[in-house]
């Protein structure tokens, strides 16, 4: 029997603990600037990768997540000028946000991959009711719009972090201050960038279930999973 995941575990290796080191433990009494920035980054880092090996595939969304920690790591560890960390926040949900968008032009739209999943949906019985319609071109069209929403939700994203990271980090990288005000950054990026992309997220789930009622014939309740 499998264990599923706790959100409030992932929340507090990701996000509190990193951050709480980061602020109480950089001070040289302490772990020091370097020291605190290497534990802090390892919670997350190591949580990254033991969830892309207990997947048993490449998962491009966390690889970057894993990616964009080693960057931070980076920027403070070599004492680079802040303004990267700026650029480096804005630009992993702008890469994203680019991907998302380029699919939608594509066949393989990727909100299939985000919401439209067999995962979350009973996509074949979605399917099935819309090959009965004959609707199945307007559910794609319909897929192709909520693919923009998304790449939406992550220029909405791209923009907020870089605001965050240059008003909130001055501080030269390499002190405490830097490892405190990015403490700071890590704790006020959940509920003023995270939290407003999942409410979008959860628009696009909507505008979708909407398509399956009109299209399919099928409530949302009745297509999805762990309801």
């Amino acid at each position: 029997m499998t264990q599923s995941r706790s959100p409030l575990l992932e929340i507090a290796v990701t996000l509190l603990i990193p951050s709480l080191i980061l602020m109480q433990l950089s001070k040289p009494d302490y772990l020091g600037a370097a020291g605190a920035l290497v534990v802090a980054l390892a919670f997350p880092i190591g949580w990254g990768l033991h969830e892309l090996a207990k997947s048993h595939r490449f998962s491009l969304f966390a690889g970057l997540g894993v990616v964009s920690l080693l960057l931070t790591g980076g920027i403070g560890l070599l004492e680079l000028d802040t303004r990267w960390l700026a650029v480096k926040e804005a630009a992993v949900p702008g890469v994203l946000g680019l991907i998302v968008a380029g699919s939608a032009l594509s066949p393989y739209p990727l909100v299939r991959v985000l919401l439209y999943t067999p995962m979350l949906l009973d996509t074949a019985r979605i399917d099935a009711a819309l090959a009965e319609r004959g609707n199945q071109a307007a559910f794609e069209a319909r897929l192709r719009t909520a693919t923009w929403m998304l790449a939406g939700s992550f220029a909405f994203s791209s923009v907020m972090n870089y605001v965050l990271a240059t008003r909130i980090v001055t501080s030269p990288a390499g002190t405490a201050a830097f490892n405190e005000e990015l403490g700071r950054l890590t704790l006020l990026s959940y509920p003023m960038i995270a939290v407003p992309a999942m409410l979008i997220m959860l628009a696009v789930l909507y505008y979708l279930g909407r398509g399956v009622r009109h299209l399919a014939g099928l409530g949302l309740g009745d297509v999805l999973h762990g309801k």
